[in-house]
This record gives structure tokens, sequence and C-alpha cells, in this order.
């Protein structure tokens, strides 16, 4: 079993920035490769990026390319987005999970089913 916990989410305007941080509870953090999905109100949820296990391999979706950075520091058992140009359709409710299966490319890399674990998620909410 792994915890997740995520925070860093909160209000910013439009062009602004926010960090997200992923908290996992076990040590076994690097074999894992982690995920950021998003979740906006009457929507699906959907991918954001992905990082491989190493950290070697990153995935992500069209709307984050350019603008979104996802890294890990496994000695700290930490994920993180860094999200930069905020537009208003980024607001969302910003989810992390670990997978212990997905494979080297983008499709499996933004299958949520490939995901086992969750954390609860951070609320980002970007204003115009």
């Amino acid at each position: 079993q792994v915890q997740l916990v995520e925070s860093g989410g909160g209000l910013v305007q439009a062009g602004g920035s926010l960090r997200l941080s992923c908290a996992a509870s076990r040590h076994t953090f690097s074999s894992y490769a982690m995920g950021w999905f998003r979740q906006a109100p009457g929507k699906e949820r959907e991918f954001v990026a992905a990082i491989s296990w190493s950290g070697g391999g990153t995935y992500y979706a069209d709307s984050a390319k350019g603008r979104f950075t996802i890294s890990r520091d496994n000695a700290k058992n930490t994920l993180y987005l860094q999200m930069n140009s905020l537009k208003p359709e980024d607001t969302a409710v910003y989810y992390c999970a670990a997978s212990s299966t997905f494979g080297a490319t983008y499709y499996s890399a933004s299958y949520y089913a490939n995901y086992d674990y969750w954390g609860q998620g951070t609320q980002v909410t970007v204003s115009s």
C-alpha cells in the first residue's frame, strides 16, 4: 500500500505559476512510475503528465507541453509538478498516482487504469 498526499494547490491569476507536490508514504516510492491527472467540474479525469521510476522518461498531455514540468526526488519520496503560464482552463482538482505496471509509452503512461494508488487531490483555481 502506498499513501499519496498532494499539496501546493491554490488560487492563482492567469499567467501565474504553481508547484504541486505529492508525498509518498513508502521508501519503495522509487520503484513506482508516477503520474499527475486532473478533473474539472463536470468533466472526466484526464492525464496531465507522467514520469518513469528513474525520472529518465517523461510524458505530457498536449495541454501541458511547454508549460508544465514533472519531476521527482526519490530520496525525498516526492513527486512534483511545476505549472507555469497557467490558464483558466487548467482549473481542476489535481491528483497524483503511482503505477507499478506502466510501460514506456505515452499510451501506457496516460491510461488511468495502469495506476494502482491515488492521492486525494489538491484544488487548483486559475482566475482570468
